[in-house]
């Protein structure tokens, strides 16, 4: 096989897998299926929703559901759980799918191609700096922000050289601002 269909295969792998395991924020978009439910149903409900900014998914008949901080599993089974509790449905089974283009960490400041980059699960914040090109030859590495909602923390980056287990892992949405230095 071809390297770069070997790369294409492994992606293909585990892509779906390190999604299932990710939880939703708001604006995040997912695909739903359902089945165990007449064709028509199914037609009503199969679509693509977004969670909206108050972390709910508006469905059909049940209206809103909580997404935000849930794993695709943990909505399904909530989704599941509404219909039954309703008597909409007696079995549905939904299944979501979650966009992987959706997720991403942006960075700006003092680097050398402030951008907005794909998150990987393994992704770290020096990683994330690296991917957009690395620091410029202004940029003050002992103030790094690494923003995550409304939390804010500054880090000195140099020290991960040093010791690579105090690089944070990063989730979707973190924004990293890279200050430029005084002298």
């Amino acid at each position: 096989m071809p390297p770069r269909f070997l790369v294409f295969a492994l992606l293909a792998a585990f892509a779906p897998a390190a999604l299932a395991d990710a939880v939703l924020r708001a604006g995040d978009p997912v695909e739903l299926r359902i089945s165990g439910v007449p064709a028509e149903e199914q037609a009503q409900v199969n679509n693509v929703y977004t969670v909206d900014t108050n972390g709910m998914l508006n469905m059909p008949y049940i209206n809103k559901v909580r997404a935000e901080g849930l794993a695709p599993a943990q909505i399904a089974a909530a989704i599941e759980n509404g219909y039954k509790s309703a008597r909409i449905f007696t079995n549905p089974t939904i299944t979501i799918v979650m966009q992987p283009q959706t997720r991403f960490v942006n960075i700006g400041g003092a680097v050398r191609a402030p951008s907005r980059v794909s998150f990987t699960e393994d992704m770290t914040l020096l990683t994330a700096i690296n991917a957009a090109g690395g620091f410029n030859d202004f940029a003050d590495q002992k103030r790094v922000r690494l923003l995550r909602g409304s939390v804010a923390r500054v880090y000195d980056v140099r020290q991960f050289r040093k010791e690579p287990s105090l690089d944070p892992k990063l989730q979707p949405g973190d924004k990293i601002e890279v200050p430029q230095s005084f002298f």
